[in-house]
């Protein structure tokens, strides 16, 4: 029996660890966008609920059911029953090109404390220019009051992309925020002591947890949780296990999305499956120990901006997906995921226009922000 045993193990064990090597070997590639892109179902209907937006950046809704929505250019708009009507006292933007008003969130007690949450690129600080900043403030009479800022990013530069920028709470009430590299690829994603190109997290105050990974790291900049982004656009909370998912712009190819996870490296731009937009090599690395490799990875790249979790019943076959923008191809890709990675994609909104963002609404339906257009309902026939 021992002498059969021995055989068989003699004989299979090598087959068996060659077959281990190369799934360890093709671990990259099964992180390739290599699922065909399915064509739209067209088994909805889409209403324009929000009409005549220019560049809808952020969208969040209060109590009542009215919708606050950012425009990049620099106005806060409430949306009710038809009706818009203009926020006052918005700080002023940096509005160039990606930069201006961001994104938009609410507090999980918004109710008891009536915090909400505003990402914008702001001329605060002694150079010219503008970098992405965070602040807080409260909304009464349709007017923004009790304004604090709780973090700004720096210096200031005249480049007018990558500020991110988007924001999400954790199950635990802290307060993630993403900002670009602001076009410094070189300088600012790989180093800590540097913002820009770093996902940050705070206390809903803006206080620094004790146990973000680099408090005590000399010379850090103390808020960051993860580092080596490029312009991460899409931020999302997993309803599954509470992690916070990013996804960001790559150069040609290479969009990413992330799962982040605390002090980690996520490579860029010493690896990407990008290139340069003139067609030139960026890195031939695409791996380097050390450094985190995407859930998934779009090659050619989608220009993919806002995020979103499905969860409600009323889209019984999209349920436990997510869906991210396309500002490049114009309609939103549904990813639908087993075990935490994406199994299949599919179009909807096929040419809609460039979506900036995608949320699933308080009343379990699904809303994009569309370009030149406005939030659209998606609805299920």
């Amino acid at each position: 029996m021992t002498t059969k045993f021995y055989t068989i193990m003699k004989t299979t064990l090598p087959l068996a660890l060659a077959f281990l090597m190369t799934l360890g070997s093709c671990a990259q590639k099964a992180k390739k966008n290599d699922i065909t892109l399915e064509n739209d179902p067209k088994n909805y209907t889409t209403q324009l609920v929000v009409p005549e937006l220019s560049i809808p950046w952020g969208m969040t809704w209060l109590p009542d059911g009215s919708m606050l929505i950012t425009e990049k250019s620099g106005t806060l708009i409430l949306a009710k029953n038809g009706k818009k009507t203009t926020i006052e006292n918005v700080p002023e933007v940096y509005n160039r090109n990606q930069g201006g008003l961001l994104d938009i969130e609410l507090h999980p007690n918004y109710e008891k404390n009536g915090w909400i949450y505003i990402t914008y690129s702001s001329k605060e600080g002694a150079e010219k220019g503008g970098n992405t900043a965070l602040i807080r403030a409260k909304l009464k009479d349709y007017k923004l009051t009790n304004i604090e800022t709780l973090y700004k990013a720096g210096p200031n530069t005249t480049k007018g992309h990558h500020f991110g920028s988007r924001i999400e709470f954790d199950d635990q009430g802290y307060l993630y925020f993403s900002v670009g590299d602001r076009g410094a690829r070189d300088v600012n994603p790989q180093d800590i002591t540097r913002d820009c190109g770093k996902i940050y997290r705070l206390h809903d105050d803006g206080k620094i947890p004790n146990d973000n990974p680099f408090v005590t790291t000399s010379g850090a900049k103390k808020a960051i949780y993860s580092y080596g982004h490029r312009n991460p656009q899409g931020m999302a909370k997993n309803p599954i296990d509470g992690s916070i998912w990013v996804h960001e712009h790559g150069p040609r190819g290479g969009d990413e999305i992330n799962v982040i996870k605390k002090g980690e490296n996520y490579g860029w731009p010493l690896i990407t499956y990008g290139i340069n937009y003139s067609g030139t090599t960026i890195t031939e690395e695409t791996a380097r120990k050390g450094m985190l490799q995407p859930l998934y990875y779009w090659v050619p790249s989608i220009a993919p901006s806002g995020m979103a979790f499905i969860t409600s019943t009323i889209y019984p076959a999209w349920k436990n997906s997510i869906v991210v923008g396309s500002l490049k191809f114009q309609y939103l890709e549904l990813l639908t995921l087993k075990d935490g990675h994406v199994v299949k994609r599919q179009k909807l909104l096929e040419d809609i226009g460039r979506v900036r963002n995608v949320l699933q609404g308080p009343d379990g339906y699904l809303y994009a922000a569309v370009e030149n257009k406005g939030i659209v309902k998606i609805i299920p026939n």
